[in-house]
């Protein structure tokens, strides 16, 4: 599944943040093929690395108003894959 297209659709944080961001997604969904334990994972990840609270959101079909600290936002699909992720609070 890692080598499906990957489409950054909106994004506010660094490069660097932005690569750990895609490079955890693909390794959450080489490990994990449902949905919620995509998010889990992918959150669980950069609240250790990042600091808490970050929220994730993986599916196909939704839609969402969100809002985040600055600097700590990406939207990007890997296949028909969306995730979003977000630091807040």
């Amino acid at each position: 599944m890692t080598d499906d297209k990957l489409v950054i659709k909106n994004v506010d944080m660094s490069d660097e943040m932005q690569q750990e961001a895609l490079d955890c997604a693909k390794t959450a969904l080489d490990k994990h093929n449902i949905e919620k334990d995509i998010a889990a994972y992918i959150k669980r990840e950069f609240d250790k690395k990042y600091g808490t609270t970050w929220h994730c959101i993986v599916g196909r079909n939704f839609g969402s108003y969100v809002t985040h600290e600055t600097k700590h936002f990406i939207y990007f699909y890997i296949g028909q894959i969306a995730v979003l992720l977000f630091k807040s609070g």
